[in-house]
C-alpha cells in the first residue's frame, strides 16, 4: 500500500468557460465539484496506475465522509471546515486560472501528534509515502519533515511535495526525495536557476545534507532529476497544452509508484514515466486525472538527457 497526506484538503470546483477576460461577466458552460488537495491528487492517479493507495491528513467529518466514497481515507477530524479552490478553464485554448482559499485553522493541540501516531501505526503495511501540499493554520512547518523521517528511518520511500519553510525543514531528512516546482526550488535554495546546469549546481549542497533525490519540475520545459549518482533532464518533443493544476501531483504519484517497487532507482525511467504521466494529466481538465491512453502513446517519445556537469556527490 502506498500513503498519502493531505494537511490542507480541499473541494475542487472547476468552472468551465469559452473565454475568461478580467472584470467581464461570464456565462459558464459547467461547473463540476470534487474533493480534493495535493494527496487527493495524488492517491487518484495512483490508483489509475494500477497501486493500491490510502488518504490521510486533516479534514472534518463532512469532507471524510465524501472522500471515503471514493478511495480509502483514514482523516484525523481537527478541521471545523475544508476550503474550496476554484479552476476557471477556458475551452477557447485551454488556459486555467486557479483561485485558492487559504483553509481553516486547526485548533486541536493534539492533531499534529494523532496525525504522526496514525502515520507511524501504518508504516508497516505501506510501501511508499507521499506528503503533499499547504499546511493549515495552527499546524507547525516541522510537521512534515517529523513524518517523513519517521518513514524513511522505518525504510519507506518517502516523497515531500510541500513549501516553504515545511520544504526548507524537509530538506533537513536524509534519505527524502523533494519534487519542487521553479519557484519552490527558488525559494528554496535562495537562488533563481534557469539552466538544467544551474539547477544542478542550486541543489547540490541539498545531495550533500543527505535528500536521495531532487526532482525539479519545470513546466512545459520538462523535469530534471538530481541525484547523488547524476543528473538527468527529460521532456516531450512538443509540449501538449491544457490545464497543468495537478501536473505535479501526477508526477509524484508515477515516482512513488515505482519508488515503492524497486529498492534500487532508475532514476532516468523514473523520470521519463513522470514526465509522461504528468503530460498525460494536462489534457484533463480537472486535477487527480490522467488520459492513461496517451501516457502509452507518448512514454517512447519522452527525451531523457544525461547532464555532463553533474558529477556524483558524496555524502
Amino acid at each position: 500500500m502506498i500513503l498519502t497526506v493531505t494537511m490542507n484538503p480541499a473541494y475542487d470546483m472547476t468552472y468551465r468557460v469559452e473565454r475568461f477576460e478580467r472584470g467581464q461577466a461570464h456565462r459558464v458552460r459547467s461547473v463540476e465539484q470534487r474533493i480534493g488537495g495535493k494527496g487527493i491528487n495524488v492517491t487518484r492517479v495512483l490508483n489509475q496506475l494500477g497501486k493500491y493507495a490510502r488518504a490521510t491528513g486533516f479534514a472534518d467529518h463532512a469532507f471524510a465522509a465524501a472522500a471515503e466514497l471514493e478511495m480509502p481515507v483514514d482523516f484525523v477530524h481537527a478541521l471545523p471546515w475544508v476550503r474550496r479552490t476554484v479552476v476557471i478553464s477556458e475551452s477557447d485554448d485551454g488556459t486555467a486560472t486557479a483561485l485558492w482559499e487559504p483553509g481553516a485553522r486547526v485548533s486541536n493541540p493534539h492533531a499534529a501528534e494523532q496525525l504522526s501516531i496514525r502515520v507511524a501505526g501504518l508504516l508497516p503495511d505501506i510501501n511508499g509515502l507521499v506528503i503533499s501540499g499547504s499546511l493549515p493554520g495552527g499546524i507547525d512547518p516541522g510537521l512534515p519533515a517529523e513524518i517523513a523521517r519517521i518513514a524513511v528511518e522505518a525504510g519507506v520511500p518517502t516523497i515531500c511535495d510541500v513549501d516553504g519553510e515545511a520544504l526548507r525543514l524537509a530538506a533537513e531528512v536524509p534519505g527524502v526525495v523533494l519534487m519542487p516546482n521553479t519557484e519552490e526550488l527558488e525559494r528554496l535554495t535562495g537562488l533563481a536557476p534557469v539552466t538544467p546546469d544551474e539547477v544542478v549546481h542550486a541543489v547540490r549542497p541539498l545531495l550533500e545534507r543527505g535528500v536521495r533525490a531532487v526532482i525539479a519540475t519545470r513546466g512545459a520545459e520538462g523535469m530534471i532529476a538530481i541525484t547523488p549518482e547524476g543528473a538527468w533532464v527529460a521532456g516531450l518533443p512538443e509540449v501538449l497544452a491544457g490545464n497543468p493544476t495537478g501536473a505535479g501531483d501526477s508526477a509524484a504519484a508515477a515516482v512513488i509508484a515505482t519508488l515503492s517497487e524497486h529498492g534500487e532507482a532508475d532514476w532516468p525511467a523514473i523520470l521519463a514515466d513522470a514526465v509522461a504521466t504528468s503530460s498525460a494529466a494536462v489534457v484533463i481538465p480537472v486535477a487527480g486525472e490522467i488520459d492513461r491512453c496517451l501516457r502509452t502513446r507518448i512514454a517512447p517519445t519522452v527525451v531523457v538527457e544525461k547532464l555532463s556537469t553533474a558529477q556524483p556527490t558524496t555524502a
